[in-house]
């Protein structure tokens, strides 16, 4: 799927998808949004915030938000249009995360949805010296997991094929 495929499959459902792209210090810094407009109101119902690697061969994902009241398939778009925005405009196919370490029960629920989209665990990043880095990094403890854009995505089709059925 390409991301102007995903803006019509969003459009269909009453959905927009907007990119904002900012480059600075050799880093791309994206932020995804999926919203809805009625009249002059706009209601943002998901976000996804990142950056690419210096060596532009994947993206670091840092903010994910996704409205608990937010319309059928927001959470499919938001990841779908992120992989493909990461394949087709940065040649991107790795992608890594930190499932935060909030609280025990939260943190699991993390790490178990990341790995239903796709994501795979690397390590427990913690208090560890060698950690450090990818502490401040992510600003706190948590599963370093790493993903593959085009699988991800090919997952996401098939879900997303279901709105195409209806």
């Amino acid at each position: 799927m390409k991301v102007e495929e995903l803006v019509k499959l969003a459009f269909s459902l009453g959905l927009l998808i907007k990119i904002q792209v900012r480059e600075a210090l050799g880093l791309c810094f994206f932020r995804i949004v999926i919203a809805q407009q009625n009249n002059n109101i706009v209601k943002i119902w998901g976000e996804m915030k990142g950056w690419t690697y210096l060596n532009k061969q994947g993206i670091q994902l840092d903010t994910l938000k996704i409205a608990s009241n937010s319309p059928p398939f927001v959470s499919e778009l938001i990841w779908a249009t992120t992989m493909a925005w990461a394949i087709e405009k940065k040649s991107s196919n790795k992608a890594r995360l930190l499932a935060i370490f909030d609280s025990e029960g939260y943190s699991k629920k993390l790490v178990r949805y990341f790995k239903l989209i796709g994501f795979k665990i690397v390590k427990e990043v913690g208090s560890s010296p060698v950690d450090l880095f990818l502490r401040l990094v992510w600003g706190g403890a948590g599963t370093l997991m790493t993903g593959e854009c085009i699988p991800i995505l090919k997952k996401l089709k098939k879900k997303l094929s279901l709105i195409e059925e209806s």
